[in-house]
């Protein structure tokens, strides 16, 4: 399987693909469904963008935002509840795109090479691939020209993600470009492509200003924050609105309770079952799984943390030796024209480490990125 994604998309797989695809039952399956929806339910209230203002850097503040999110992300640990049977804990949650056009691709990788049964889907409030992806065409292009969407990343040729960006122009022919390559007129932003300079109408924006940081000698020509003639498709705002910032916010069975740091007037006399986490950074750092109080005394900037009650992975996945962690993310797509999102696909990630990201899974088999395949 692996050798055909190479042949079909040379050079471009950059993260670790789990041995197998993750076979969801149907009672975890209305569990996290569930679960979505409460978290929905809290950022549809009417009060959510006011509570959340705080959320967003001055620095970092991007103007025209939008109503709504029209990309929402939500990271589940798949555990055991008193009784053992499988649920879903809430671990992060995101206004902000993942891997769409990939979680369209790999599915059917995997069905090209594996028995898969009938009676699993990949989809959810979707019947089949093709309406995936035209359910992600209608978001990302609405009634533009494609030519005049790009994905917008910063050096898209580096990112280990750059397989999606392949998939994105290879579904919808949209080309993904970097930052620095943009030009900008006044209020209006161009992008040359094989020798003509053209007009952005729309930005899929696919950079996370967390990595922006690490270049402070970059200097382009736009930066995010100007204020210019163009639609978002995924404001990036909503990156911070939804995010580790509205754990606290989300009162559910399966959101484990989590607390502003700076608004506790005493810490958890079980800390040692919190972890710590900064509000304002991405793909697990700066997380901390042992604290001490006199580790959160020590803190000079007690507003930008969070302790969230840490959630046991049960090891669910069945590997030829041994058993296996997962967490599960369900991915939303919420138009402007529609009142609510829709819950249309979702990824996985195996995991043997103390915790779930790549780069925590190195030098280990029956890990990595793949993808939930639910009953029906």
């Amino acid at each position: 399987m692996l050798a055909n994604i190479d042949q079909q998309l040379p050079g471009q797989l950059d993260f670790r693909v789990a041995e197998t695809p993750v076979f969801v039952p149907a009672a975890l399956r209305d569990k996290l469904i569930e679960a979505g929806r409460a978290i929905i339910r809290v950022i549809q209230q009417p009060d959510f963008k006011q509570r959340t203002e705080a959320a967003i850097p001055a620095s970092q503040r991007v103007p025209n935002e939008d109503a709504h999110a029209e990309f929402l992300t939500f990271d589940f640990a798949v555990c055991r509840d008193a009784s053992g049977e499988l649920e879903p804990q809430l671990i992060e949650m995101q206004g902000f795109p993942s891997l769409y056009a990939f979680q369209a691709y790999l599915p059917e990788m995997f069905t090209a090479h594996y028995p898969i049964p009938p009676t699993v889907s990949p989809f959810l409030e979707i019947p089949d691939a093709e309406a995936y992806r035209q359910n992600l065409r209608n978001l990302l292009i609405g009634d533009k020209n494609p030519e005049n969407v790009i994905l917008l990343e910063l050096f898209p040729e580096k990112q280990k993600t750059r397989i999606d960006f392949a998939l994105t122009k290879k579904y919808w022919g949209i080309e993904a470009v970097s930052l620095p390559d943009i030009r900008k007129r006044g209020r209006q932003l161009f992008y040359e492509k094989d020798g003509r300079e053209i007009f952005i109408e729309r930005i899929y924006n696919r950079i996370i200003f967390d990595e922006l940081d690490r270049y402070p000698d970059l200097n382009p020509e736009f930066n995010l924050t100007d204020d210019v003639d163009v639609e978002w498709v995924g404001h990036p705002n909503w990156f911070f609105r939804i995010s580790k910032y509205t754990l606290p916010l989300i009162s559910s069975p399966f959101a484990p309770a989590s607390y502003y740091l700076h608004e506790l007037a005493e810490y958890p006399r079980d800390l040692e079952n919190y972890v710590l986490k900064p509000l304002f950074s991405f793909a697990g750092a700066g997380v901390r799984l042992h604290v001490t109080a006199a580790d959160l005394d020590a803190l000079p900037d007690k507003q930008n943390y969070l302790l969230q009650r840490k959630v046991t992975y049960a090891p669910v996945v069945q590997a030829p030796d041994g058993l296996v962690k997962c967490e599960i993310r369900l991915l939303y797509t919420w138009p402007h024209s529609e009142p609510q999102p829709t819950l249309v696909a979702g990824l996985a990630r195996l995991s043997r480490g103390e915790m779930i990201g790549v780069d925590f899974n190195k030098n280990k088999d029956w890990v990595g990125g793949t993808t939930p395949l639910f009953e029906k």
